[in-house]
């Protein structure tokens, strides 16, 4: 049992976490390249780096949650964010501002929720769904949040000012989580066969690690590309940019009433049906964005939607390994097969920042969507071949 203190103080840190780093560069992307005088590719580049290097140390990060937990782990994440923060509000050079970037992504893979869901499996087993869910609660706020709060704050300190005060807010999750029990609990899960899997079609365990690996890879593209672009893509459909911002923001808004309803009411419905009803919201939200033209509604329709499809994707994330994996090894194997997404997205920003340029903002919005319904039909097929009626062997 997790003392549910250590849940919502870690639910916190990544309501921090991923405000401070991850969505920072949609917050002050377009400022950075006005003071650098740079091109929005060049600039958007750091953040790819990032996520380059969170692919690049997936695995290893993984082992390390799965070897010694995420109290002490996650810890050394906060001050390498830090860290981070501090170099790239002191970068005047592409040296400094690309190697602040590189400092981000280790620091993000540290603290963001793959570390946290690792954390919990090794604390919990497969009973780490519940606190899975509400650690999501939280974090889900973080661009509702850090947005606006990131705005606000730039018009008195600058966009360096602000930076430097995210990496003071960050240092602030280190109690946070030092909540977390020590090390990791093994007992909850020696009662469970070894390793093999309630769930999985064992004639084709990979193709259920492709699938799942599939689907994350297609949601943290279109999160990495919408987290950069998603104020630039509607305010270039004709809203103006505070009016942008506020639909934007509501994205997070989506992303927490959903995961708050699967937190009260979902504990009946199986993590793989749950990916297919995720998947599909998804280019729902797009479609909606498409059709949105330069009207306020319908581009807040589109956040709220995107972003209640992409809250409960970041559930499924962390709680279909539970069922098809084998949770002692939850960090190191997920960590694995999650690698391909970050590396993936990493490319996203820059990939949607020339699509915008090519083909405007509803041609980004047309690939977006295309994205998110190959990630429904995988996440149909993976359910029925894995689904609970087909018992078989756990992957390892």
């Amino acid at each position: 049992m997790i003392p549910r203190r250590a849940v919502w103080c870690l639910g916190l840190s990544q309501l921090v976490a991923w405000g401070t780093t991850y969505y920072l560069i949609g917050a002050f992307g377009d400022d950075i390249a006005a003071d650098l005088g740079w091109s929005r590719e060049a600039v958007y580049g750091g953040f790819s780096a990032a996520l380059l290097v969170m692919g690049l140390t997936s695995g290893t990060i993984g082992g390390l949650i799965d070897r010694f937990g995420g109290r002490w782990v996650m810890s050394a994440g906060a001050v390498i964010g830090a860290a981070g923060c501090a170099l790239l509000a002191a970068s005047h050079d592409s040296l400094v501002y690309y190697g602040a970037w590189l400092v981000l992504g280790l620091g993000m893979r540290l603290t963001l929720y793959d570390a946290a869901f690792a954390a919990l499996a090794g604390l919990a087993g497969r009973d780490a769904r519940r606190p899975i869910s509400q650690i999501t609660l939280l974090g889900g706020l973080a661009s509702s949040v850090f947005w606006p709060l990131g705005s606000t704050l730039e018009l008195w300190l600058g966009w360096r000012g602000t930076v430097l005060a995210y990496g003071a807010l960050l240092l602030l999750t280190i109690p946070l989580f030092l909540t977390l029990p020590r090390g990791t609990v093994r007992a909850s899960l020696k009662a469970a066969p070894s390793g093999v899997s309630a769930t999985g079609d064992v004639r084709r365990p990979w193709l259920v690690a492709a699938l799942y690996a599939f689907i994350i890879t297609a949601a943290n593209v279109l999160n990495s590309a919408m987290s950069a672009h998603m104020i630039a893509i509607l305010s270039g459909l004709g809203l103006a940019v505070a009016a942008a911002v506020a639909a934007s923001s509501l994205r997070g808004i989506g992303q927490s009433c959903a995961r708050l309803t699967e937190v009260l009411f979902g504990g009946r419905l199986h993590p793989l049906s749950l990916a297919v009803l995720a998947s599909a919201i998804v280019p729902f939200g797009f479609a909606v964005g498409i059709a949105a033209g330069g009207h306020w509604l319908a581009a807040s329709v589109f956040a709220l939607a995107y972003g209640a499809g992409n809250g409960l994707l970041t559930i499924v994330r962390g709680t279909v390994p539970l069922v098809l994996f084998d949770p002692d090894t939850y960090g190191r194997f997920v960590g694995r097969l999650i690698a391909p997404s970050f590396i993936l997205s990493a490319g996203a920003p820059l990939a949607f920042a020339a699509l915008i340029s090519a083909a405007g903002p509803r041609g980004a919005l047309l690939a977006g969507g295309a994205i998110a319904l190959a990630a429904a039909a995988a996440a149909v097929w993976l359910q029925r071949l894995a689904g609970p009626s087909r018992g078989a062997d756990r992957i390892t």
